[in-house]
Formats: structure tokens, C-alpha cells, sequence
């Protein structure tokens, strides 16, 4: 028997227009479709083993996207935007969080993508040059993946086992971003600076460097704080950002 149930889907533009995939994969094209949430979907965000294992968000996604992707392929920023639109569709735009012990909403739909330097993308694809301002090395580096994220989580999982206070995510994470110093693409030497010659004025130029370029949804919200200063922080996701209203 043929389904027939039709569900409604919607296009998502993502936040790097797609520039920074190459020719050929369907994220190129700087869309993707999703569909509207159905209670299927809500049994994987209610799935106890997704939420202990820190997966469920993930899965969610995977569940909802219809355009015939490999999900290990998608930038974070790209992700960030598939999620909030779900969530759109799923429960509506408004999003009620607590910051700083005072409750606040906000109208998801007038979140904006990070503007983006298109012939920076068009340039080199997901490869880009850095020059570290202390010891002026010259780098090269790449935005994460899905896939990288999930090799990041993986190293930290069993670096914790022995580092059990002080876990080096910062590192570890700078090992998966730069591709190449001075000229030098080996992982054992990227690896080998990274843990014991990159200074930290450098390290800290790079990470700034890469949230400038990263291309991602803004999620910023402006308040006013007990002086009466026009502050912004980024937008706490928790539970409820997928379960409005709930308790869980």
C-alpha cells in the first residue's frame, strides 16, 4: 500500500551559500530541504540513549533533512541553521530561555546569517591561509565539518580517561582545524607545534580569525543589564529549545 500521507517540506538557505562544498555535492547548491516534525521525531528527541550519549540533536537532523546529503559533510555553522529552522517548524518561532535569572523570548525568525566574504570562500574552497602575528609562521587551516566534530568528540572521550582534570580541548581542537605550518602538511608536526611550540597569542589570533570567517546563523540576543547597558549574549540552548513548554 502506497503512502498516502504527503509531508510538507521547506528550504533552508544555509549560511555558506553553499561556496565552501565542492562541485558535485548537493550542499553546493546552498539549500537544503527539510521536512516539518512529525511525532516520529519526537520519539528520537524524547530517546534516553540520544540524550546521554549527546547524539540527539544529530539524529533529529538527520531525520528531518529530505535532500540526499552525507550529514557528516555539513559545516557547523550550516547545521546551526538546519536546526533553528526545524525548530521553527517543529514548535513555532518564539523561544523562551532564562539568562541570568531573568526570563526573556525571542522571535527566532529574525535571526540573521553572519555576512560572509564570498571571494574569500570562492578563493580555495574549505582551505584558508593564516599567518600566526607572534612567531609569523604561515598556516593553512579548514572550518569543521560534522565529521570533525565528531572525531574531536571521540579524541576527548578517550583523552579523558587520561587527563581526568585538566582535558586539552583547545588543542585538541586546533589539531583538527590547521592543516599545515610553514609549508608542512604531516599531522605529526602539526601536532608536535600545537602541544609544544604554538604560543598562546597566536593560538588565541587563530581562534578569532576563525569565528570571523565561519560562516553561521547569529545567535545573539540584546538585553539590558542591572546598570541599564545595552549588552548582547549568545542564545542558551537547552531542552527546551525543542520541547517549549515542557518539563523535561
Amino acid at each position: 500500500m502506497e503512502n498516502q500521507f504527503t509531508l510538507p517540506t521547506e528550504t533552508v538557505e544555509l549560511p555558506s551559500k553553499g561556496l565552501l562544498y565542492p562541485e558535485g555535492n548537493p550542499l553546493s547548491s546552498g539549500n537544503i530541504e527539510i521536512k516539518y516534525m512529525t511525532a516520529k521525531e519526537e520519539d528520537i528527541l524524547t530517546n534516553s540513549s540520544y540524550i546521554q550519549d549527546g547524539t540527539v540533536i544529530d539524529k533529529l537532523l538527520k531525520s528531518l533533512v529530505v535532500t540526499p546529503i552525507n550529514f557528516n559533510d555539513i559545516l557547523v555553522g550550516d547545521k546551526n541553521a538546519i536546526m533553528v529552522a526545524a525548530r521553527i517548524l517543529g514548535y513555532g518561532k518564539e523561544y523562551m530561555f532564562q539568562y541570568l535569572d531573568e526570563e526573556y523570548t525571542i522571535d527566532l525568525t529574525s535571526l540573521k546569517d553572519k555576512e560572509i566574504n564570498e571571494d574569500l570562500y570562492k578563493k580555495d574552497g574549505n582551505n584558508f591561509e593564516f599567518t600566526l602575528p607572534k612567531s609569523q609562521l604561515p598556516i593553512t587551516f579548514k572550518l569543521l565539518t560534522q565529521n570533525d566534530e565528531q572525531k574531536i568528540e571521540r579524541e576527548l572521550k578517550g583523552l579523558k580517561k587520561i587527563h581526568k582534570k585538566a582535558l586539552p580541548e583547545l588543542t585538541t581542537r586546533l589539531k583538527h582545524i590547521i592543516t599545515s605550518i610553514n609549508g608542512d602538511s604531516e599531522p605529526k608536526t602539526v601536532r608536535t607545534y600545537i602541544d609544544n611550540a604554538m604560543l598562546a597569542a597566536d593560538a588565541r589570533a587563530l581562534r578569532k580569525y576563525y569565528k570571523e570567517i565561519s560562516p553561521d546563523i547569529e545567535m545573539i540576543f540584546e538585553f539590558t543589564d542591572n546598570r541599564g547597558e545595552e549588552r548582547e549574549a549568545s542564545i542558551p540552548i537547552g531542552a527546551s529549545f525543542f520541547w517549549p513548554d515542557s518539563d523535561i
